[in-house]
């Protein structure tokens, strides 16, 4: 280090959510902060956001909304700083937000109003805030040497906030905080694309693709997981609430099932309609739950006959085996739309390696990794902020 060159307290790789909050608490604490963003912009992922409405967090946030091959990892974190903690620093700020379903809690206004809390945050306690950085390499003597497009820069602490792979359109998703981690030993689990839509091939694609736009609730499930929510059809396939939930938990090849009536038995329905309008034709008995456009497109594949043919034509077990496909449609995704669309990256710098009190990893004094880069996925509805959130607060505080 020259003699003209500033030493830091912490350097923060990532200026995105988890960053700027690890920044802020570091800088309360009498640190001197230094954010370096590479692209031209902060916070570019909170900006486009929930609609750019901001998904900030959610009123019911517990271990369980969140993918971790250590289920206790996140335990810590989130007692330290919970949701509560974030909607006390929005209010203090005047920020009007409201609920959505399951506890979703949105900006009324924007997005930029989160961003601004935490732009405001860190300059009023003197954090140093550097975009269109490209870090080019990272060095360890007694400090940390970042060199950058922009310099060199040294720090007692170095904090990678460099988030995930996903939506690299916004110029961030470059995988530099998985190879800090690589360099310095840790495991980096396989990412993927999550949070993301589902694609379809062949004749189911051609049928979502008919039907883009449509809309249903339906519950959705894996072996292992399940959600009730809203089912999108797209032009490539199928996405909404309940498939990226989904996502999560989906692998590649896995088949998964749709109950397009959740809470309905449709054999039962069929059955009770063919003996109460034995005239009625099996769309119309069942278009009080499901889209006409939709039935008909089921119409084509599962049933024979008609889309107007009578229920007294079709025999009680034609009607119960289209009831069961109705409740429990089996379908092998041929994959998702990627990175390009993903809200989020699966996988990721493995938590074995890390702290969950401090956020520090183990055996590297210094060095810390939060928010998306490390191996913790949440739910939809927030849960991926106020991870972010509550892993760079915890960072904040111990740097």
């Amino acid at each position: 280090m020259t003699s003209a060159e500033q030493l830091y307290d912490v350097i923060i790789l990532g200026g995105g959510a988890a960053g700027l909050m690890c920044a802020l608490t570091a800088g309360k604490r009498g640190k001197q902060v230094l954010v370096l963003e590479v692209s031209n912009k902060f916070g570019k992922k909170i900006l486009m956001s929930g609609g750019g409405r901001c998904n900030f967090t959610n009123l019911d946030v517990q271990p369980e909304h969140f993918i971790c091959n250590n289920p206790h990892f996140v335990k810590s974190a989130l007692s330290q700083y919970s949701q509560w903690d974030f909607i006390n620093l929005v209010e203090r700020h005047g920020i009007a937000y409201h609920e959505k379903s399951q506890g979703q809690l949105f900006c009324d206004h924007s997005a930029k109003d989160i961003l601004n809390l935490l732009l405001s945050e860190c300059r009023a306690v003197g954090v140093h805030l550097q975009k269109s950085c490209t870090v080019e390499d990272v060095g360890k003597d007694s400090d940390y040497t970042i060199k950058t497009s922009q310099g060199q820069f040294t720090g007692r602490n170095l904090v990678v906030a460099t988030g995930g792979l996903s939506i690299p359109t916004l110029g961030g998703a470059t995988g530099m905080g998985y190879r800090v981690a690589e360099q310095f030993g840790l495991q980096v689990n396989q990412t993927e694309a999550s949070l993301v839509p589902f694609t379809l091939t062949g004749k189911w694609h051609d049928h979502a693709a008919a039907l883009a736009g449509v809309s249903v609730p339906v519950a959705v499930s894996v072996p292992a997981h399940g959600f009730t929510d809203s089912l999108l059809f797209t032009h490539r396939g199928l996405s909404g609430p309940a498939i990226l939930q989904l996502s999560n938990y989906w692998y590649s090849g896995d088949l998964i099932s749709i109950d397009l009536v959740p809470g309905l038995n449709a054999s039962e329905r069929l059955l009770r309609a063919k003996s109460d309008s034995p005239n009625k034709s099996i769309v119309s008995s069942l278009s009080e739950y499901l889209p006409k456009s939709l039935l008909h497109v089921l119409q084509s594949e599962w049933w024979p006959g008609s889309a107007d043919q009578a229920l007294q034509g079709y025999k009680n077990e034609e009607l119960v085996q289209l009831g069961d496909r109705i409740n429990n449609w089996q379908l092998t995704p041929s994959g998702t739309e990627g990175y390009r669309t993903a809200e989020v990256t699966r996988g990721g710098v493995d938590v074995d390696d890390i702290s969950s009190k401090s956020m520090q990893v183990k055996g590297h004094d210094g060095l810390y990794f939060i928010g998306e880069v490390l191996d913790v996925t949440g739910h939809l509805g927030g849960y991926n902020f106020q991870w972010a959130w509550s892993s760079g607060y915890v960072a904040g505080l111990n740097v």
